[in-house]
């Protein structure tokens, strides 16, 4: 196991394939999940890519810092840790809270950035009276009794499945984050509006998403890509909010051909 202090904090992260002259993938995760949840995607495309993946701040194995949180202290976590691993520029690609991650990391670092994918996302997610009852509910009662109705929007009605033992280990990954953690990502998400920043994204960009997305809508994903100049969209057929997990080959498929579009330098 690896940690970076950054901060207030300790950050756990994962590093494959560095200094091999490969493009380097830096995955950014969902709300409630951990690092784990690209190990498919990994398979899929191989040893192609260089990988740097992290738990977010208050997720995972990092450490909980002080929450609430905003997406640039996200962010700044990020490039603290690109910095540390002497990674100029990333291939930077994120889901959900990710994507918005994402964006940030560009909007303070585009030099970081050799292109952005951004899955299942938005420029804006949900609206603030959602998430504040959301975090009172959660702080109040713990995640368990908002297990069933996340994991509705997160995966289709064929993956939710008893005998699924991927589904059942998605619970529990949701369940065993921490309270405080999971909370203060939502008030960061809750604050977060990338409206006028996507339309200055100059790294080309796919914008990605599950044909039954409960979370972020085709639709949305949608909008956001038509505030990206130039950027790429794409769907991903049978799937909701994760597809890294649901749907891994599909969406690795997607994404890679546009990685195998982008400039070498």
């Amino acid at each position: 196991m690896k940690f970076l202090k950054v901060r207030d904090t300790a950050i756990h992260y994962r590093a494959e394939g560095l200094g091999a002259g490969k493009p380097v993938i830096a995955f950014i995760n969902s709300l409630g999940t951990d690092l784990r949840i690209w190990d498919a995607v990994i398979e899929e495309l191989g040893g192609a890519y260089a990988y740097v993946l992290h738990d977010k701040r208050g997720h995972g194995l990092s450490g909980t810092g002080a929450p609430p949180y905003s997406i640039e202290a996200h962010a700044d976590d990020l490039i603290a840790l690109l910095d540390h691993l002497r990674v100029e520029r990333a291939i930077i690609w994120g889901l959900s809270v990710g994507g918005l991650i994402a964006q940030a990391v560009h909007d303070r670092r585009s030099d970081l950035v050799k292109a952005l994918v951004l899955s299942n996302t938005a420029h804006k997610i949900g609206a603030p009276d959602m998430w504040n009852a959301r975090i009172d509910t959660i702080l109040a009662n713990g995640l368990s009794g908002m297990v069933d109705a996340i994991m509705e929007r997160w995966f289709t009605p064929p993956f939710r499945t008893d005998d699924n033992a991927l589904y059942a280990g998605c619970r529990a990954m949701l369940v065993r984050q921490p309270v405080d953690g999971y909370c203060g990502t939502c008030a960061a998400i809750r604050d977060a509006d990338y409206t006028e920043a996507a339309g200055r994204i100059a790294a080309p960009t796919l914008c990605v998403v599950g044909d039954q997305d409960g979370s972020t809508s085709p639709d949305l994903v949608k909008s956001l890509a038509a505030l990206v100049p130039g950027s790429a969209f794409a769907e991903i057929p049978g799937c909701g909010h994760i597809p890294c997990v649901e749907q891994p080959a599909a969406y690795s498929a997607a994404v890679g051909a546009f990685l195998k579009s982008l400039p070498e330098q």
